[in-house]
């Protein structure tokens, strides 16, 4: 048993317990890992802003993949490693297209990084502060013509009269090819331009960090978490994962998020090392 050179892991429902804290001894496990020179890079679909909480209670202070592999940011130097971006025109297909079959849908768009989000009136009244990290009141409204004016990271669309994974059938129905859609197991649909998904996003960043996918344990729950565990060296699924993700991960873990279970698996990694060097 050797250790990787990278553990990459999705936050909300695994690393995370479920009141989005980072556990201590989650913290000392990390601590552990990267004394031992491995790099931990959260890979998830939030945004720097939503890691304000986190960040300082995980040891974040690298590289992270954020908007579900949309770009790579280092928390450190404040800075993008690559963005994709989904075209104005597509946004403004995406939002038609599902307005047209579910006319009670709104929608919000991530731009610059995160650093700007606008929401379609009716979309705050359905939102709480912690989907986003921006409080409703204060989300700036724009029209579908203002959402669609320009190229954006992530487009995010939610109703209350569809459950995601409706609204996911619904656009995956309408067969739009310049975009990806994708599950997190947050209250909205989440809609990336074409091609990009967490798998993708973390090979760019290791191919800039020169790690190759066999260098690498990747730790996820949730839909948008299937193409990171297929590519990674090795994909471990917590007990909590949705079906999707169990069956694209080479392990298991008998554990939740609740239950710390990544930190349990870590522990248990680096437990074996030292054993086979002692």
């Amino acid at each position: 048993m050797s250790l990787p050179r990278l553990v990459a892991t999705d936050l909300d429902g695994t690393l995370l317990r479920p009141d989005t804290t980072v556990g201590e001894r989650t913290r000392a496990v990390l601590d552990q890992v990267r004394a031992a020179g491995v790099l931990v890079v959260p890979v998830t679909a939030r945004q720097p802003i939503g890691l304000v909480g986190i960040a300082e209670p995980a040891g974040f202070d690298s590289w992270m993949v954020c908007a579900n592999g949309a770009y790579a940011w280092h928390l450190g130097e404040d800075r993008s490693a690559f963005s994709s971006l989904l075209p104005a025109d597509a946004v403004g297909e995406v939002l038609q297209g599902l307005r047209d079959v579910a006319p009670a849908v709104r929608f919000a768009v991530v731009r610059d990084f995160g650093r700007e989000f606008i929401a379609e009136p009716g979309y705050a009244e359905l939102a709480v502060l912690s989907d986003h990290s921006i409080a409703p009141r204060v989300m700036h409204r724009g029209g579908l013509a203002e959402l669609a004016a320009q190229p954006c990271l992530k487009v995010v669309a939610r109703s209350p009269h569809h459950s995601p994974a409706e609204l996911f059938g619904l656009l995956r129905d309408l067969c739009i090819e310049s975009c990806t859609p994708t599950l997190s197991g947050a209250p909205f649909l989440e809609i990336a331009a074409a091609g990009v998904n967490k798998g993708v996003g973390l090979a760019r960043l290791c191919e800039l960090l020169e790690i190759g996918a066999a260098d690498v344990v990747a730790f996820g729950d949730a839909q948008n978490d299937v193409e990171m565990l297929t590519w990674a060296g090795r994909g471990v699924a917590m007990a909590n994962a949705m079906p999707v993700a169990k069956a694209a991960a080479d392990e298991i873990l008998p554990g939740t998020n609740a239950e710390e279970a990544v930190a349990t698996w870590l522990t248990g990694l680096l437990d074996g090392v030292q054993s086979i060097r002692g």
